[in-house]
């Protein structure tokens, strides 16, 4: 039997023709159709895939994304962002916080199909990041929390590992200034000034790598990325 999918649209018509085709191609479903019940319901179905409206009562659909992306419990599912807007900038922050793909409406059922195949496909080969990896002379034990530089260990505080850890995890996509704030700092809409803290730390945290700090990628106006040797990257 092929997995459950969760979809997520206020949209109720939308939501029983999507039900109908996944159905039709062997898949189970479970609908909801506000943000605060697809929480409930991702927590305890643990669907394989959820298929999300960005345009929601309550709660939206990135607020949603997000608040999953950060529980471990549910975070490794793969999130599919339906919805009608059709600006780049909708797309950039819905990948940003953790979507795997992003579909406008209106749509064919046949592309949604293809889509929910491809991504289930691309997360069933995604590799975990181990507990502990290497890359180059630098070495990251994440359950230990320690990192060291050619075997001598360096002291960093708990901001910048998990700064570097939270980079290490994107495996080398560019992210945000605005979204290391959220996820490290819980800043949300960020001002210039918390926006700056970013940038401090990540000049620290360069500073303590040494040969290592190229490795740490400035994105001109957006943010960071982390260069990650051949195998570890997506």
């Amino acid at each position: 039997m092929k997995e459950k999918i969760l979809i997520v649209d206020d949209e109720k018509d939308i939501a029983r023709m999507l039900e109908y085709n996944l159905k039709k191609e062997g898949f189970r479903t479970v609908s909801c159709y506000d943000g605060e019940e697809a929480l409930h319901r991702a927590r305890k179905e643990k669907p394989g895939l959820i298929i999300l409206d960005l345009m929601l009562p309550g709660m939206d659909g990135l607020e949603v994304c997000k608040v999953l992306k950060k529980d471990p419990a549910v975070s490794a599912i793969p999130i599919i962002m339906l919805t009608a807007k059709t600006q780049e900038t909708d797309k950039v922050v819905g990948l940003e916080v953790g979507a795997d793909d992003y579909i406008t409406k209106p749509f064919s059922p046949r592309e949604l199909i293809a889509r929910v195949k491809a991504v289930l496909r691309r997360s069933g080969e995604k590799e975990k990041i181990p507990e502990a990896i290497a890359i180059g002379t630098l070495a990251i034990d994440f359950s230990k929390i320690t990192v060291a530089v050619k075997g001598k260990t360096i002291e960093l505080t708990s901001k910048e590992f998990e700064l570097l850890k939270t980079l290490i995890e994107a495996r080398g996509r560019v992210l945000s200034r605005d979204y290391l704030l959220d996820v490290i700092w819980g800043f949300g809409h960020a001002n210039e000034i918390q926006t700056r803290t970013v940038d401090v730390h990540i000049r620290t945290l360069r500073k303590k790598l040494k040969k290592e700090a190229s490795r740490i990628i400035t994105v001109k106006n957006y943010g960071y990325r982390i260069q990650m040797e051949e195998g570890i990257r997506p």
